[in-house]
């Protein structure tokens, strides 16, 4: 398998960041895109000879002040059937036969240089407000090291996973990231994928599944509310749908709503006991922990009759479910609304629950 060794780095000034716009070069895997400025080490080099060297003759620039963020492992193949191979080289190259490769980058930012910027030959050099980065065109990856470079993360190990342009997994220091597929007007995936924070910071379309667990009485019918986790990034300890989650990239509305049910409850229902209501979209903009919260999601709403559930069936996941409690459904309603009971629910969605009575009548 090709090993490549590269440096990257993001330039500061005036709350802006040295930015590559990838046009000029033939063959190019990032072609069109955003990125900062680097390359491949030459034999013998350090990351910091490597990072200055590579620096200077893209840009003209000498950095004298920076500092190591985060080292970044790309892995990446054309497609899913892609082979690695063994011839040893330690650059990247192109030619008919598919790519395997991995790459390990150095990530720096710098904060002081001299020198005038030059005309580059692999594409056009600009500096980019911080806050207009979001309007380019870069890499899905590139977008949680930004973040993380923005949050002043501790130096991180990042690891990120492509199948052609499109990122398959991430890792950050051992821990795998929640990716969404983004979807378009017509709720169906663009191809490109987010990484779940940034999706809540930008506001980003996409899909989440939830189901309501109800049981039949002689009056009506009860409905099952989850008491989120006090550790929680959105609506701490607020009563919320049965079981709800996010689709994780490639995956789909029932697939999610089947494993969200076990994971967070420990019920284990089949695709056949889930009965589709409706679907909802939610618009919500707010704040927590000192952080924007903005979500956008199209919802597949289901509902599961429990009615022979008892208390010991579920299996709650404690670092996501406090606890679950049945309400009646019709006397809870102003409850929900006066805020009587905690809650992060839609009421418009609440109100769909009004489609179990046919149900239940049938």
């Amino acid at each position: 398998m090709r090993i490549v060794l590269t440096t990257l780095c993001y330039i500061e000034q005036d709350d802006s960041y040295l930015m590559l716009h990838r046009t000029k070069k033939e063959n190019d895997l990032s072609k069109d895109m955003w990125i900062g400025v680097g390359g491949h080490f030459e034999k013998g080099e350090s990351p910091d000879e490597c990072l200055r060297r590579e620096v200077e003759e893209e840009t003209g620039l000498l950095i004298t002040s920076y500092q190591l963020r985060g080292i970044v492992t790309f892995h990446y193949s054309e497609d899913d059937n892609t082979e690695p191979d063994d011839n040893g080289s330690n650059e990247l190259q192109f030619n008919e036969n598919k790519s395997v490769y991995t790459e390990y980058m150095f990530l720096y930012t710098a904060d002081q240089f001299e020198g005038d910027l030059k005309e580059c030959d692999e594409g056009e050099l600009r500096f980019v407000k911080k806050s207009e980065l979001k309007n380019l065109y870069f890499w899905s990856g590139d977008e949680i090291f930004l973040r993380l470079i923005r949050e002043n993360h501790p130096v991180f190990d990042l690891k990120l996973t492509y199948r052609g342009r499109t990122l398959k997994s991430a890792v950050l220091d051992g821990k795998e990231l929640e990716l969404f597929d983004v979807i378009d007007e017509n709720y169906e995936p663009t191809g490109i994928v987010r990484e779940r924070t940034i999706v809540h910071e930008t506001g980003t379309w996409h899909r989440t599944s939830h189901v309501w667990i109800y049981r039949r009485k002689a009056d009506g019918f009860d409905i099952l509310l989850q008491k989120r986790a006090k550790n929680k990034d959105s609506f701490p300890e607020c009563y919320d749908i049965s079981s709800a989650g996010h689709i994780p990239a490639g995956k789909d509305y029932m697939e999610s709503a089947l494993r969200e049910l076990k994971e967070e409850l420990g019920i284990e229902a089949k695709e056949s006991d889930l009965v589709m209501i409706g679907s909802y979209n939610t618009v919500c903009d707010s704040n927590f922990y000192g952080k924007i919260f903005s979500n956008r999601e199209h919802s597949n709403i289901y509902v599961l009759d429990g009615s022979g559930l008892s208390d010991e069936d579920f299996r709650l996941q404690q670092e996501e479910v406090e606890e679950v409690i049945w309400v009646d459904y019709d006397r809870t309603r102003q409850k929900l609304m006066d805020g009587t009971i905690r809650n992060c629910i839609i009421m418009d969605e609440w109100d769909m629950l009004n489609k179990i009575r046919d149900r239940i009548k049938s």
